[in-house]
């Protein structure tokens, strides 16, 4: 008897143990997580979404050791409100900043009463940091050590913003200041060594990061205009300085991955690499437009996720995710609760992360607001309206903008104009839009 039961309780053992994978493992220990973001990066400005006359090695084995997604959005065209989005998990319009961009004249930012996801995964025992670009309102307030950051190093906006002159209010912008938390330390930093300078304060983070997890945000500031490499990449691509960007941008993806390989933290660390809008110089193709456009070129961006002890190798994705989807999927992966009656505008992708070639992501609308902050399309499934346009369509030439359906699928581009065929698809997404809308009011 002792024997049968003996031989029972060992083969539930074994099949209890079946049941728990290697994901399961990790998923329950906190993963490390870095937000490598960059600043007007394009859709086609990477090696494995279709560079052209240069390399992207890192960025490229990045994407074979994960996820890439080809239908990858942000919620803006600009950088301030993309920036609050990504890190409220909310349509910018909540937050009130997704009217253009701050400004060093601006006495706005990011109101401290949203729990941004610093805070979130503060909760849940993790160390944050900020490292690069801010921009989210430059007042004490708005900075990032009030916005649930442990550590901030980097500027508090867009650096073209350095020592430039607004002539429509008359108002000289200082010389960029840098920060290490609320100290200044620099005034008009030499901007070719930006990027190096990020780096090693990243991998100088990760190698002090003590017994708890850590999330770093390691916003570059680059390849934003005006562009800058330092003298170990300028020149080195041959095909001009954004070129040469963009190589610096890989090496320092690179770098980091080889410090978290060394501390032996690779394979449980989640590594998202995007960019906040469109490209300015860089390349959409084939998209159509670019930033501070509602076109696809600015707003269908970059997108690679990996986690190498959890997330399958070389998946690529055409389900329809946006930075919006990362705060609830963090916060889930951390164990982190969000606070009862926060809306959130993403959703959690955890399960489909997991298991890509199983799950499917379900179809919800999505919506384009432009810089002027004026909701200007929507997108649902495979069907994109434009209701309206205010820049990258011009009047003179073409007159009044007319209601415009794209089905995605088949035209990527934006080029065959669809709406007269399917009458019934654009009053559905235009009824979609006023009820959003009015959620607003």
């Amino acid at each position: 008897m002792l024997h049968l039961f003996t031989v029972n309780f060992a083969v539930l053992t074994t099949m209890l143990f079946a049941t728990i994978t290697i994901q399961d493992i990790y998923a329950r220990s906190s993963p490390n997580i870095i937000i490598f973001f960059t600043d007007d990066q394009g859709y086609a400005d990477v090696g494995c979404y279709g560079a052209e006359g240069y390399e992207t090695p890192n960025f490229d084995e990045l994407a074979a050791s994960g996820i890439k997604f080809t239908d990858f959005y942000v919620p803006a065209t600009v950088c301030t409100p993309s920036r609050a989005g990504l890190l409220t998990g909310r349509y910018p319009k909540r937050s009130q900043l997704h009217e253009a961009v701050l400004f060093p004249y601006s006495e706005e930012g990011l109101k401290p009463e949203e729990y941004t996801m610093a805070e979130m995964l503060k909760s849940s025992g993790y160390s944050t940091y900020c490292i690069g670009k801010w921009h989210l309102g430059h007042q004490e307030e708005f900075m990032p050590n009030n916005q649930g950051f442990d550590e901030f190093y980097g500027v508090p906006y867009s650096n073209d913003m350095d020592n430039y002159y607004y002539k429509r209010n008359n108002f000289q912008s200082p010389p960029l200041p840098f920060y290490r938390n609320t100290k200044l330390i620099e005034n008009g930093p030499d901007q070719r060594y930006l990027t190096k300078r990020y780096t090693e304060e990243t991998i100088k983070q990760i190698k002090n990061r003590g017994n708890q997890p850590f999330f770093i945000y390691l916003a570059h500031n680059m390849p934003h205009k005006p562009l800058y490499a330092s003298p170990d990449f300028e020149g080195k691509s041959g095909k001009g300085i954004y070129a040469d960007v963009i190589m610096e941008l890989d090496w320092s993806m690179g770098e980091i991955i080889k410090t978290l390989k060394e501390e032996g933290i690779y394979e449980n660390t989640i590594i998202i690499f995007t960019s906040d809008n469109g490209p300015q110089v860089g390349s959409a193709q084939p998209l159509r437009g670019k930033k501070a456009q509602t076109w696809e070129g600015g707003q269908r961006v970059p997108g690679i996720i990996s986690w190498p002890s959890v997330i399958p190798a070389d998946i690529e994705s055409e389900q329809f995710v946006s930075t919006l989807d990362l705060y609830p999927t963090l916060a889930h992966i951390a164990g982190a609760k969000i606070p009862e009656g926060l809306k959130m505008d993403g959703i959690d992708i955890s399960k489909y992360l997991y298991a890509p070639e199983k799950e499917n992501l379900p179809d919800r609308p999505f919506y384009y607001y432009a810089r002027n902050g004026k909701v200007e399309g929507i997108r649902l499934g495979k069907w994109k309206l434009h209701i309206e346009k205010s820049i990258g369509w011009n009047q003179e030439e073409n007159g009044t903008f007319k209601v415009s359906l794209y089905n995605l699928d088949e035209d990527v581009s934006e080029e065959r104009n669809v709406a007269d065929k399917y009458p019934n698809i654009v009053k559905k997404l235009s009824d979609m839009i006023n009820e959003f809308e009015e959620g607003f009011s």
